[in-house]
């Protein structure tokens, strides 16, 4: 079973930046994709990023298309979201975890596992 930790989340003004850290451990790292989604307050968990086991391929939705960047350091077992010109839209609980399997990659939440407690990101206008 994974286990992963979020951090960098704060309070930012809209037009500012923010760069998002994950901490992973309890499985083979570099064997994983992994994403980032977000959940608003009073809506569903949704896609923001992913990145490949070996970080070749990266998606991102529509909505922080040119905005955010995933990438991930496999020596560290970190994964980040650089995330630039932030909007009050962006507001949310933002969370990483695992793809459910090895070598694999979707966009999908429920395909993947080992969430953990989020980083609150706060966008004011």
């Amino acid at each position: 079973q994974g286990h992963v930790v979020e951090s960098g989340g704060g309070l930012v003004q809209a037009g500012g930046s923010l760069r998002l850290s994950c901490a992973a451990s309890g499985r083979t790292f570099s064997n994983y994709a992994m994403g980032w989604f977000r959940q608003a307050r009073g809506k569903e968990r949704e896609f923001v990023a992913c990145i490949s086991w070996n970080g070749a391929y990266t998606s991102v939705a529509d909505s922080v298309k040119g905005r955010f960047t995933i990438s991930r350091d496999n020596a560290e077992n970190m994964v980040y979201l650089q995330m630039n010109s932030l909007k009050p839209s962006d507001t949310a609980v933002y969370y990483c975890a695992y793809y459910q399997s090895p070598f694999g990659i979707a966009t999908v939440v429920n395909e993947y596992d080992s969430w953990g407690q989020g980083t609150q990101v706060t966008v004011s206008s």
